[in-house]
């Protein structure tokens, strides 16, 4: 802030006689505004330097140094207006503050402000997203998010809160695009098991609507992503109820495969057991009974079975 002033004190001892009263009153404007600029009242500290500018413009070259200090400190100060707007979630004044600021430093050559500030804006857009999720206004944040991912496609982060958002207004077709988007840049792992989560719950809408075919489809989807065991168990439900013997067992043993210690580890195996034997596959069928022998609830049950299958 001294040397701005030492500038306009400068300024005014060097203009002539025909401009001196109006470079006074240029000069009396800055000061004023670099008043301001020290208490960082930003709005009043902008308004005087631009009014000072136009004074100082209009004195030819006996304005030029007070021109050239205004155009060096105008640009912090807008930018310093958008920093302020954003911290207080301000978002659509901070943003359009942060394109006023990029125009007016581009044209008065200050470059480092237009880098810092572009860099501001796409930090301000997510920022703005994240508030619109946690308010749960999930379609203007969907509209944020999607307007962060034009800028930066590869912004793996928004994508996946993209798909969170559309997600919850129940868009599953553009939650799997975003997810998948989120995938394959740098969410691999949580946009999978969101992506298993989507085609796991359609899964069991499918089933109960008796929709077996495509309910099997979408648990197996749904492993694809994240191999657990509700999608394997879910899946030979569906199997079973279809009088599909065969992929029910196979499906069956994957779930146990997944969670061996589940605690209906002796139903499944018990039903796995009776399957095989429907199927005509003694040996199996006997292995999976004696698995059950000592268990309380289906040992009794499995007892008659091994007697009968060991003859």
């Amino acid at each position: 802030m001294k040397k701005i002033i030492l500038s306009l004190a400068a300024v005014i001892l060097s203009a002539g006689f025909v401009f001196a009263q109006d470079m006074a009153s240029a000069t009396e404007t800055a000061k004023t505004a670099n008043d301001a600029l020290s208490i960082k009242d930003y709005a009043s500290a902008l308004a005087g330097f631009q009014q000072a500018l136009t004074e100082a413009s209009a004195c030819g070259e006996e304005g030029e140094e007070l021109v050239n200090t205004c155009k060096g400190v105008i640009p912090t100060i807008m930018l310093n207006i958008a920093k302020n707007a954003i911290k207080e979630s301000k978002f659509d004044d901070g943003l359009k503050t942060l394109a006023d600021a990029i125009k007016t430093a581009g044209e008065y050559g200050a470059d480092d402000v237009v880098a810092e500030a572009t860099t501001l804006v796409g930090q301000a857009k997510k920022a703005k997203a994240s508030s619109l999720v946690k308010a749960k206004d999930y379609v203007n944040a969907i509209a944020a998010y999607k307007e962060v991912l034009e800028a930066d496609p590869a912004d793996g982060a928004s994508a996946l809160q993209l798909g969170a958002a559309l997600n919850a207004t129940g868009d599953a077709a553009g939650a799997i695009a975003a997810f998948e988007q989120a995938m394959a840049n740098g969410q691999e792992a949580t946009a999978k098991k969101q992506l298993a989560n989507i085609y796991l719950k359609d899964g069991q809408a499918l089933l109960k609507e008796k929709k077996f075919k495509e309910a099997i489809e979408a648990c197996l989807k749904s492993a694809e992503y994240n191999p657990s065991a509700n999608a394997y168990k879910l899946a030979a439900s569906a199997a079973t109820q279809s009088k599909d013997n065969a992929n029910a067992i196979a499906y069956y043993e994957k779930y146990l495969e997944v969670s061996p210690d589940a605690k209906d580890a002796p139903a499944i195996t018990f039903t796995i057991a009776a399957l095989y034997q429907q199927a005509g596959n003694k040996a199996k069928a006997l292995e999976n009974y004696k698995k059950v022998a000592s268990d309380p609830t289906y040992g009794p049950q499995a007892k008659p079975q091994i007697d009968a299958l060991s003859k």
